[in-house]
């Protein structure tokens, strides 16, 4: 039984953590296409998630946990468009470091570990149920 609260425990973790990930990655897709006002503005900064182990006291487990979230400091984009207002004066707007593509697969890949997790919580409530029906 102290194993399947264990289980409840780590899992929830996870979703926890992906659901932190999913929120971060569409903030970046959000801004994707934000543009700077003036010709000194910097546009939309992607950022990343990182995530660490921590000893969770109430189970006595290691479970994950968002770490940081930080601006990723690639460079920015550069597009041709002398006559936007944030065009430098090679008529240049810098634009978004945020690749739609990256985003999608990392939501994708997100999206997939939380519902592994989810999974192995609905196993294991079966599992506790069955137990439970068999106690009877």
């Amino acid at each position: 039984m102290d194993d399947l609260l264990k289980t409840f425990a780590i899992s929830g973790a996870g979703m926890r953590v992906q659901g932190s990930r999913l929120r971060v990655i569409s903030q970046n897709i959000a801004n994707a296409d934000s543009l700077p006002q003036d010709p000194n503005g910097k546009p939309y900064r992607r950022q990343t998630i990182t995530f660490r182990n921590e000893l969770d006291r109430q189970v006595g487990l290691e479970t994950v946990r968002v770490n940081k979230v930080r601006p990723d400091m690639s460079e920015f984009g550069r597009r041709y468009e002398p006559s936007h207002p944030a065009a430098d004066a090679d008529g240049y707007v810098l634009t978004p470091n945020v690749n739609r593509l990256v985003e999608m697969t990392d939501m994708r890949e997100a999206q997939r570990s939380y519902e592994a997790n989810l999974n192995v919580i609905k196993s294991s409530r079966s599992m506790l149920m069955s137990t439970i029906d068999l106690l009877r």
